[in-house]
């Protein structure tokens, strides 16, 4: 099987037209007609990633962050990413990103937060409106309504959160739940049109808790912490469609976020 094929699985679930206009998601580098000796999956590429891809003989790296944002100039090894883009030049391991096009999927990283947390009912919370299928950011609901502490308790053990950062507790009953995997504070207008309960995502800056009273719970996992189970969903993916290629979830934690 040709790495070609992969990517072609992996891009038939997320089309690349479904990625925002600041991304690069996509292939990063390498070669697609190569023979596939199996996938490496993680949520950002690094020198380690790398290093474990190698030491077991996987020439695919399919990662949910892009690798290369930014055009590069040289390539020195004086960054992370030259040091990254070399690497995988001089193993053969070619590098695929699945970012904000796996996001606005349907049944995308989204989505897969919500089975996490057992929503139902669920759909976009920001459809796209040019035709497309796919939106940013799911709402849905709770089988059963919870208090916002055990609301709170539950998310922060099911995504293993060292802490949760939220909003002031009022005594309402969470039934109605939006979220957004990662960056996802821009959707919070919507969540409030939308009458959720709960808003949750991965970063909301200081000033984005301010203002809502007691209208939502807004409550923050960190980005990481909200998007790591992306690893499962390219696995679901590129095992349904490649079923005989070895697939392995990196066992490197790549969150550059450390809590004392």
């Amino acid at each position: 099987m040709k790495i070609k094929e992969i990517i072609d699985a992996l891009e038939r679930f997320a089309p690349l037209p479904l990625q925002d206009g600041f991304d690069n998601a996509g292939l990063q580098l390498g070669l697609t007609e190569a023979e596939a000796t199996g996938a490496l999956l993680c949520l950002d590429v690094t020198e380690e990633v790398l290093d474990e891809a190698e030491a077991l003989g996987l020439n695919l790296v399919v990662s949910h962050h892009p690798l290369i944002f930014h055009g590069l100039k040289s390539l020195t090894g004086r960054t992370p990413v030259e040091r990254c883009v070399m690497k995988a030049i001089c193993n053969g391991i070619t590098i695929y990103a699945a970012h904000t096009n796996l996001d606005n999927a349907p049944g995308g990283v989204n989505f897969k937060m919500a089975e996490k947390i057992g929503l139902t009912d669920v759909c976009f919370l920001q459809p796209c409106g040019d035709g497309r299928q796919g939106g940013s950011g799911i709402i849905g609901l709770l089988e059963e309504p919870e208090t916002e502490t055990g609301f709170l308790r539950r998310v922060k053990k099911t995504f293993e959160a060292a802490c949760v950062e939220h909003t002031r507790l009022c005594g309402r009953e969470i039934r109605k739940v939006a979220l957004c995997g990662g960056a996802g504070a821009f959707l919070i207008p919507q969540a409030v049109s939308a009458g959720a309960d709960a808003f949750l995502t991965g970063e909301i800056k200081y000033h984005e808790f301010q203002g809502h009273g007691e209208g939502i719970l807004l409550a923050s996992l960190g980005h990481f912490e909200s998007e790591q189970y992306t690893v499962e969903l390219l696995e679901e993916i590129i095992k349904g469609a490649c079923p005989q290629l070895p697939v392995r979830q990196t066992r490197v934690s790549t969150n550059p976020i450390r809590y004392m």
